[in-house]
């Protein structure tokens, strides 16, 4: 397949430059469902990239005839936080303009029908107990889309937008009418791989093939993952107090592969037979060896987004030694020791922090050098398995 290729423009510089994505679209022989990925929301989380660039290569050797449907890729989606820098040290979590994390702009559909006091998504509800299910996915996509519409119209107002609403308008714009969203990260810190799923949506978190989960029990839509299932996830659960039971084929997964400022070979792998794996048991893709054999026996260990638990220091000073990433931690176990200076004319001392409760060391700062309250890890705890 020979993937169709469009530049979509984000940004006019004051230099006159222009900073665009590039957008691949694969169309398979034969109409069906749509998934979107996109990569490097965050400057630093980079392995994404090379995941599409080999799934770009993989479709590309693929006869038409093996996809049903589209795939949509976008790698380095956010060029501006791709391209800051701070000595060697990438960065890109936040805008630098607004101070705003990149990742938490996006318009919610939920949100904006409170805010603007229309109808909400209840009273929807109540209009659509006797259609079924795809009349009412279509009914509430083509409410939900012309609300975008409206709102990207603002961009051609004289007043303009602020540059975050155009390129959550831009970004989002492209995964609207999609089935299956596939937002690629890495840990800002040191991490490994392991994906974020919502609610309602367990029984497909196998097929990435991924051992760690982190359960959404939490959020506020103003992720790119959450904007676009949030509307639906209320949709679905305002139907079911009406008695109509109602699960739309539609899905939003964050990969979280590996470290920042690198790209782990393994964390690529993972990522990349993930998702195939995935296409092909949503019958988006049809390859030989696909769904792999340890699919169905595959269990995945869900950890609740509320129970997760950040350590910051106590004090200023160099982290001398600490639990290793990967590691499951019991209550009052170390967790790591604390090189501390002072200006009293008192000698160094070290400080111990144990655990508060047992779990799963998930994330590690990159820097052993920290101030008072600034972070240095957060544990997983209270798995359960699925």
């Amino acid at each position: 397949m020979i993937p169709d290729i469009d530049s979509v423009d984000i940004a006019h510089l004051a230099s006159g430059d222009t900073l665009a994505i590039q957008v691949y679209k694969f169309r398979g022989a034969t109409p069906g469902k749509k998934a979107y990925l996109q990569a490097n929301l965050h400057g630093a989380e980079l392995s994404g990239n090379a995941v599409i660039y080999q799934l770009i290569q993989f479709l590309s050797d693929l006869d038409a005839s093996q996809l049903r449907g589209e795939i949509w890729l976008v790698p380095t989606c956010n060029p501006i936080a791709t391209n800051q820098r701070s000595h060697h040290y990438a960065s890109g979590r936040y805008n630098p303009y607004t101070g705003t994390d990149w990742n938490r702009i996006f318009w919610d559909y939920e949100k904006d029908l409170e805010n603007q006091n229309q109808s909400s998504i209840a009273e929807f509800a109540k209009t659509q107990l006797h259609l079924n299910s795809k009349q009412i996915q279509k009914n509430f996509f083509q409410q939900l889309r012309s609300r975008f519409e409206e709102l990207k119209q603002a961009e051609n107002r004289a007043s303009g937008l602020p540059f975050e609403d155009h390129y959550r308008y831009q970004l989002q714009s492209l995964c609207l009418d999609a089935n299956y969203v596939l937002d690629l990260h890495s840990s800002t810190n040191q991490s490994f791989d392991y994906l974020y799923c919502f609610q309602g949506r367990e029984a497909s978190a196998k097929y990435f093939l991924l051992n760690t989960a982190i359960l959404l029990d939490r959020y506020d839509g103003d992720a790119f993952d959450e904007a676009f299932m949030k509307p639906w996830l209320s949709l679905e659960k305002q139907l079911e107090k009406s008695g109509k039971v109602v699960k739309f084929d539609l899905e939003a997964w964050t990969l979280e592969l590996g470290s920042g400022m690198q790209i782990n070979p393994d964390s690529v792998y993972r990522g990349v037979r993930g998702v195939k794996n995935y296409l092909v048991s949503k019958g988006m893709l049809d390859i030989q060896r696909f769904p792999l054999i340890q699919t169905a026996s595959k269990t995945v260990q869900f950890f609740p987004k509320s129970k997760t638990q950040k350590y910051y220091a106590k004090q200023g000073g160099v982290i001398q030694s600490r639990v290793m990433l990967g590691t499951w931690i019991q209550a009052e176990q170390l967790l790591y020791q604390l090189l501390v200076f002072n200006r009293e004319g008192n000698l160094p001392q070290l400080l111990n922090c144990h655990a508060e409760e047992s779990g799963l060391v998930y994330d590690l700062s990159s820097n052993a050098s920290v101030n008072q309250g600034e972070y240095i890890l957060e544990v997983l705890t209270q798995p359960n398995e699925a």
